[in-house]
């Protein structure tokens, strides 16, 4: 029996990879649930056999055409989307990592409809969730931490 991610039998672990560039972060737009139509950080599964960083460069490459290496883990934490009844539709345990952009071509692709490259004082006009929004606050604090040395 195939696993599903919409009604799952166990929590799908995800991962996420917030690159930040030049003072800017990158944003994709969701083609698929949960967040479909919605802006968001990139990311997604981890397949069998592979680590939470393999499944970071893999996710990000796949979604936004751009190579990363992973820095640090910014914050692990569960997302848990209930149907009408109540019920878990979705459940994800999700990693999201600081990233550096290392190359690529930046393009949306997979399940991803756009995607930009947005300021920090930007993120306020694209409605991400609020998680989404501390994430990436706290993820360019994080950089600025990083390049002075701290």
């Amino acid at each position: 029996m195939a696993f599903s991610r919409e009604y799952p039998d166990r929590p799908v672990i995800g991962v996420g990879g917030v690159i930040i560039d030049r003072g800017r972060t990158v944003l994709i737009r969701r083609g698929t649930e949960p967040l479909l139509g919605e802006w968001s950080i990139p990311g997604g599964t981890i397949e069998i056999g592979e680590t939470l960083e393999e499944a970071v460069r893999r996710e990000l490459r796949e979604e936004t055409g751009l190579e990363v290496r992973v820095l640090e883990l910014i914050e692990l934490f569960d997302r848990i989307y209930r149907d009408a009844e109540k019920k878990p539709r979705f459940h994800y345990v999700i990693a999201d990592y600081l990233c550096g952009l290392v190359g690529g071509e930046p393009r949306a692709g997979s399940d991803v409809t756009d995607m930009v490259f947005a300021q920090e004082e930007e993120l306020g006009k694209f409605k991400l969730t609020e998680k989404a929004t501390s994430l990436l606050k706290k993820a360019f604090a994080m950089s600025r931490a990083r390049a002075s040395g701290r």
